[in-house]
């Protein structure tokens, strides 16, 4: 596994892409000359008085094209998934140092600011955001009155609902939206600044302090 901490993304995966195609080539050709050194052999072993007939020797180069067929289409299916992961590492590496809301329900207040957001799946007559304190408690509540599908970033300037400010630390909050007198789908989104870029086995991930590790598919705006 490979940590990225800068914009320059190491050549080591070109290298890898690179390798895997010549190891897959090679492994089709040393297929492909064994199959044809038996077949030669079998056709100066053969019993003279009853040959290969041309139908025999039919089937048997056409499951040879067959198997050169497969291992080359493995070949390509190869090379393509590392170059998908090697501009993956370099979208992902662009990022660090970006802002990015990823699905969470978690909001760190800091110097009486803070910033989240809220994804709704659709128009919404009414929303409610409300910030509870690590106890549970409701401390403020965001009346956001009607709105539109789509990502909303939000901010807290960190005043309670009593008018007091709330003290610096993390704090969790959820969304509330309604359509018709319907509950409407919504979903809280955690704030976070990308500091570094991890591939490995199970693709490209994004370290976010105080979020984890996402992937690119978690993003839903950067900022």
């Amino acid at each position: 596994m490979t940590t990225v901490q800068s914009n320059t993304v190491s050549s080591d995966l070109m290298s890898t892409m690179n390798g895997t195609r010549k190891t897959a080539a090679s492994t089709a050709q040393e297929a492909q000359d064994r199959f044809m050194t038996l077949l030669v052999t079998q056709m100066k072993t053969q019993d003279p008085l009853n040959p290969l007939d041309n139908a025999q020797v039919t089937s048997q180069l056409a499951q040879l094209s067959t198997v050169t067929g497969i291992d080359k289409l493995n070949a390509t299916l190869q090379a393509l998934q590392g170059s998908y992961q090697s501009s993956q590492s370099l979208q992902a590496a662009n990022m660090i140092g970006h802002g990015v809301l990823v699905p969470g329900s978690n909001v760190d207040l800091a110097e009486g600011r803070a910033v989240f957001g809220m994804q709704l799946a659709d128009a919404a007559d009414n929303v409610t955001v409300t910030i509870r304190d690590g106890a549970g408690h409701a401390v403020h509540t965001m009346d956001l009155g009607a709105r539109e599908a789509g990502t909303v970033p939000l901010v807290w300037d960190g005043a309670t609902d009593s008018g007091a400010a709330a003290t610096d630390g993390r704090y969790t909050f959820e969304v509330a939206a309604t359509r018709g007198g319907q509950r409407s789908s919504a979903t809280a989104l955690s704030f976070g600044q990308v500091s570094s870029v991890t591939t490995g086995a199970q693709g490209v991930s994004l370290n976010v302090p105080g979020v984890g590790s996402v992937s690119l598919n978690d993003i839903r705006q950067i900022l």
